[in-house]
């Protein structure tokens, strides 16, 4: 039970104070309030002092970054350039690049995408494309999913904008939207660097023997040239009564979450892409893909843009090249493995290059 303080009981208590209030007088009234403007309510003379010095003892308010914030400032501020010769004489240790290596994924959460269906339309549930630069369908389609297609624009050499576009390989459900693409974005050349399975399947064949239709869409073989590391192919797709040129060229000798044998293949693949009419010619974006599209797919647009650096500037920043590549499409480069062969690679072409001499003579 509670009891009341002072050891009154609560019918004292009410006794006492009804016996105050009865032998007190009765409160004066109150004079009248007198209006006042708001110049003499404040004083005209009356100046606010404040103690600056005490200001200092105070807790400054900070912001609250989140993991976010953190990860997105990380991939857009980080960089270490190398020049060639650094590159070719002093490149880092495997230790410190694959300590260097331990860069956010910036992977999407599903629950960020939100497009119902899209589910069916992923080979891999966990690779998405981010929702900031992901590729839209542009046609008018009754399902929620119509413009859904897992792949995102990739900036190049100097943060140009869209000129690439990384994807997944083609699911059966999925190559119609694949040509879609490709005619939607004015594609001249597609690089694909995945075999059709490699111990299961990485790719559908989302390009005829000689002639088919995928969708609106008729694509045909005009001609094929077998090189020793990949084999090329010039095709027509036909949407009504246009017709368009597309190459496309498949790079099969790179396992998957590996790396190639040989650097000397890929750097002649990124000579073919340089030196293509398409290339120089088209204001499309390149299409690039393996299984996931994110790993050889990656490394293949950081070797390409690391080499436009060098022979530009006479240095690369291979961190600053990933960090970008994973802002726009999270994951890509998905090993320490790999990110080792971009240096080792790209080491490979410095040295193709003309010879400056050493920074310090």
């Amino acid at each position: 039970m509670v009891q009341a303080c002072g050891g009154h009981s609560r019918q004292q208590l009410t006794a006492l104070s009804w016996g105050v209030a009865m032998s007190q007088p009765p409160p004066a009234k109150a004079p009248p309030k007198k209006h006042v403007r708001l110049q003499e309510r404040r004083g005209s003379n009356v100046a606010l002092m404040l103690d600056v010095k005490s200001l200092g003892t105070v807790e400054p308010i900070c912001s609250v970054n989140t993991p976010r914030e953190v990860t997105l400032h990380f991939l857009r501020t980080a960089g270490r350039p190398l020049t060639c010769w650094a590159l070719r004489h002093q490149p880092p240790s495997p230790k410190q690049l694959e300590e260097e290596f331990l860069i956010p994924s910036n992977f999407v959460s599903p629950e960020d995408l939100d497009i119902p269906g899209h589910a069916s339309k992923d080979r891999y549930k966990t690779i998405l494309p981010n929702p900031q630069s992901r590729v839209c369908l542009g046609r008018a389609q009754s399902q929620e999913d119509g413009d859904y297609i897992n792949a995102n624009y990739i900036r190049g050499y100097d943060g140009q904008e869209k000129v690439y576009i990384a994807t997944q390989g083609p699911m059966p459900n999925t190559m119609a939207d694949f040509w879609e693409m490709v005619w939607q974005e004015d594609v001249c050349l597609i690089i694909m660097l995945t075999r059709l399975r490699e111990g299961k399947e990485k790719c559908v064949h989302y390009w005829p023997t000689e002639e088919e239709t995928y969708g609106p869409f008729r694509i045909r073989i005009q001609d094929m040239k077998e090189r020793p590391e990949y084999t090329v192919r010039q095709l027509t797709i036909q949407h009504q009564e246009e017709c368009r040129s597309v190459k496309h060229i498949l790079f099969s000798a790179w396992p998957d979450h590996q790396t190639p044998e040989s650097a000397g293949p890929l750097l002649r693949l990124v000579a073919e892409v340089d030196e293509s009419p398409e290339t120089a010619t088209n204001t499309g974006p390149i299409v690039v893909h393996c299984s996931a599209g994110i790993g050889r797919t990656g490394c293949f647009i950081a070797i390409r843009i690391g080499c436009q650096q060098l022979k530009a500037r006479g240095e690369v920043d291979i961190l600053g090249i990933v960090c970008q590549l994973r802002l726009d499409r999270g994951g890509m480069i998905q090993t320490a493995e790999q990110y080792q062969f971009l240096h080792h690679t790209l080491a490979l072409y410095a040295a193709q290059l003309p010879q400056k001499p050493r920074p310090d003579h």
